[in-house]
């Protein structure tokens, strides 16, 4: 969700709740200059309802596995 910073620090409850299911980005003079994200809500997991074919068991370490063996290859 997109929202201004008056907006966001008017209803600051209200975006609280609304950060626990989704990211906010606030805006001011149309540019967004913050994003507010819950840290219980790992990017995988995020990602995972948007990216088509994402693996179930995809996680953190399978990742960063991943990235270092592929790391080690190019070196």
């Amino acid at each position: 969700m997109i929202v201004t910073a008056t907006e966001f620090k008017t209803n600051f409850g209200k975006y609280l709740e609304l950060i626990a299911r989704e990211d906010v980005f606030i805006t001011r003079n149309g540019k967004i200059i913050a994003k507010v994200v819950n840290p219980q809500i790992s990017a995988v997991d995020s990602l995972r309802g948007i990216l088509k074919d994402v693996p179930a068991d995809l996680d953190l370490d399978s990742i960063r596995e991943e990235r270092l063996t592929k790391y080690e290859d190019h070196v």
